[in-house]
């Protein structure tokens, strides 16, 4: 690719007219205003379907999309839906996702688009949609189709939590379920087209642009997941659920009792036995839909914490080895080249660094992280690495710089990062989330991202998520507003002075 220029940038928080951004016009737009900043990667949060919390990062399938992403536009193009249907949603807010609203008044429009769907032919996706069903139905469609609906019924209550003959998935009351609720298991699995055909769309027309979609896998799967309810052999559970032991991270940067994660851990013994088979799909899957992928936590392939469930904190954990070298040789084997960035940040260890050296992967250094350490330098960042101003997790570059009254760190902590973050950026403090950028743009990397806030100049109240915390997370959204022609310009300036223009068709934009 050369040396790039990318942002991060959810897709939740992109401007748009229906309360949440989209993978359709929303997106669209968003590529074309890439194109006009000269930034050639777009890196976005995971993109599955969300739920209690709305974390992107516990998902109720490993494999399906978030319907709350689809375009609606492209739904009233084609016949699906009536334009009064979409311009109801413009009542919901524009600056902030608010989910509480935002969820059930999508989620009936999109009901109603599937069943028309169902019912019409006129909309020609006839044998697009057969032949998703073709390729994905054993695979996972139609297990999480029937989850889905088993939620509804459940008043949306985990799965251990269902009626016994659920839990344990009795054939015969599965089989009535798939007789008795066909239209509604029909009308989830022709949402999950509709969002695999918006979304390839969007592939060819970022591809077209010369833009890089970059994608975001969690390294764990939720106990709340489709994919733990149809195959809990993966997972260190019994059959009704229940883990003995539960992922997570020590203290560190973001918590002093570490995080409790709660996700099941796997059981690396079966997924050897079966030749990682299901970790290749999940691969090949995230790779179908962005060319690039960074799996969070990265260092847990190597060695993961285990904390007993029904702990309190991530204090009492352990850590436990993980598969190492044989899950990335056998992903190489069936795939070639891995399209993985290893997000390699926390406790990272010489063997960690080992075993990404070892398949070439690239890794993150996160600057927020590193200019209040007396030995960094920016020469030292590696070539085969992506560099970030920061991430989701932190807070934006300025709000982090001037700190606030939710901050983690101590006084002389705070101090020090300022120091830092002066010396190695020769800026000043109203100007330094562009001095950031600045800084990460001169390194070697052969990709620098920043989030948008950051590029936008924005303080705290754009953060979007703070670590260990569920109220009020994954909310921020963009104002088309603020990329103004000024913030424009500034943004070309620092593709083009940190030699990161991107290219189209060979030639330099």
């Amino acid at each position: 690719m050369g040396r790039q220029a990318g942002v991060a940038m959810h897709i939740t928080s992109l401007p748009g007219e229906h309360g949440v951004g989209d993978i359709a016009d929303c997106a669209r737009n968003f590529v074309d205003q890439l194109v006009e900043l000269e930034l050639g990667v777009w890196q976005m949060l995971p993109t599955g379907p969300t739920a209690y919390g709305d974390s992107p990062y516990q998902p109720l399938s490993a494999f399906a999309g978030n319907p709350m992403f689809i375009g609606l536009n492209p739904l009233v193009r084609a016949g699906l839906l009536d334009a009064a249907d979409a311009a109801a949603m413009r009542d919901l807010p524009r600056d902030y996702v608010d989910y509480g609203r935002l969820i059930p008044a999508k989620q009936a429009l999109l009901d109603k688009a599937a069943e028309r769907f169902i019912s019409h032919t006129g909309h020609g996706l006839g044998a697009d949609y057969d032949d998703f069903q073709h390729r994905y139905g054993e695979r996972w469609l139609d297990d999480y189709a029937i989850f889905r609906l088993l939620k509804s019924m459940h008043d949306q209550r985990a799965w251990p939590e269902w009626d016994q003959a659920y839990v344990h998935r009795e054939p015969a009351a599965l089989e009535k379920l798939r007789s008795d609720y066909r239209l509604d298991i029909e009308k989830i699995k022709v949402t999950q087209f509709l969002f695999e055909h918006q979304w390839q769309q969007l592939r060819a027309y970022a591809e077209d642009n010369g833009i890089c979609l970059f994608g975001d896998m969690p390294i764990y799967i939720a106990l709340d997941s489709s994919d733990a309810w149809a195959h809990p052999q993966r997972l260190l559970i019994d059959r009704d659920g229940q883990p003995s032991h539960v992922a997570g991270v020590p203290p560190d940067y973001f918590s002093e009792d570490g995080q409790l994660w709660g996700n099941p851990l796997y059981d690396w013994d079966y997924h050897r036995e079966t030749g990682y088979r299901w970790w290749i799909e999940r691969i090949q899957h995230a790779a179908n839909q962005t060319p690039l992928v960074r799996i969070d936590h990265f260092r847990g392939f190597e060695a993961y914490w285990s904390v007993p469930h029904g702990a309190k904190t991530a204090r009492d954990g352990q850590w436990i080895k993980g598969p190492g070298d044989s899950l990335f040789v056998a992903m190489r084997e069936a795939m070639g080249t891995l399209p993985i960035v290893a997000e390699d940040l926390g406790v990272i260890t010489p063997a960690v660094d080992e075993l990404r050296e070892n398949h070439h992967l690239p890794g993150m250094v996160v600057l927020q992280f590193e200019v209040g350490n007396d030995d960094f330098d920016i020469a030292s960042v590696n070539e085969n690495s992506v560099c970030y101003t920061g991430t989701h997790d932190n807070d934006t570059t300025l709000g982090w710089f001037h700190s606030n009254g939710d901050d983690t760190r101590s006084p002389e902590e705070i101090a020090q990062n300022q120091a830092g973050a002066l010396k190695h950026t020769g800026g000043s403090a109203e100007t330094l989330a562009h001095d950031m950028i600045r800084l990460a743009f001169s390194s070697k990397a052969a990709l620098a991202v920043a989030p948008m806030q950051d590029y936008l100049g924005l303080g705290s109240e754009a953060r979007l998520n703070v670590p260990g915390t569920t109220l009020n997370n994954w909310r921020w959204r963009m104002q088309a507003e603020q990329m103004r022609p000024d913030v424009t310009e500034s943004i070309r300036s620092l593709v083009r002075e940190g030699g990161r223009c991107k290219k189209i068709n060979g030639r330099i934009k």
